[in-house]
């Protein structure tokens, strides 16, 4: 007997459902929230719009106090890199997040990257420091991908920080594209 003899064998005398013998599916009843559910998320959602850093504060992937933290994104020439990365660049602006909270170093984060784009800052150099868990270092790497304007950003050399600080490669604001612009002008 074949697979498909066996088949049959077993689903004889088996009939259809009708559709008006199945069990309707009831609606998801609309859920009523609680008063200090509803608090909680008119809090949230102003926190939110207040201070409009989007930067995220829930689950960030560890990463190891000894690790190279390196990124850029695409369109980012290989010899602006290695500059970056060899310290060529001179920082222009540098932030201190040791004896930060979590929370206290993603608003400086968020307000740095403000801060550097207001006053045309193009290159900075951000101390996380390693710590055991390197939890600031872990945060910084996840915020610094987030953010736009962050073209790049690699560990620093051992002058600067080594591995417990990072440079960081911001985006030329408008006013340093048209001065740009201005000087390699054909006239």
């Amino acid at each position: 007997m074949s697979e498909e003899d066996l088949f049959r064998s077993q689903m004889d005398g088996v009939k259809p459902i009708k559709p008006a013998d199945k069990v309707p599916q009831r609606q998801a009843a609309a859920r009523q929230l609680t008063p200090m559910q509803r608090a909680a998320r008119e809090a949230a959602t102003q926190a939110s719009e207040g201070d409009g850093n989007h930067l995220a504060d829930n689950f960030i992937p560890p990463v190891s106090p000894d690790a190279i933290l390196e990124y850029s994104r695409p369109g980012v020439q290989y010899g602006v890199q290695k500059k970056l990365r060899l310290g060529k660049y001179s920082v222009d602006a540098r932030l201190d997040l040791h004896k930060h909270s979590v929370e206290q170093a993603r608003q400086a984060v968020y307000q740095f990257n403000q801060d550097c784009l207001r006053y045309d800052v193009r290159t900075a150099l951000i101390v996380h420091g390693k710590g055991r868990e390197a939890t600031i270092k872990s945060c910084v790497n996840h915020w610094l991908r987030d953010l736009p304007d962050v073209l790049a950003f690699h560990t620093a050399q051992p002058q600067h920080g080594g591995k417990g600080a990072v440079y960081v490669l911001f985006r030329k604001s408008d006013s340093q594209k048209l001065e740009n612009k201005e000087i390699h002008a054909k006239r």
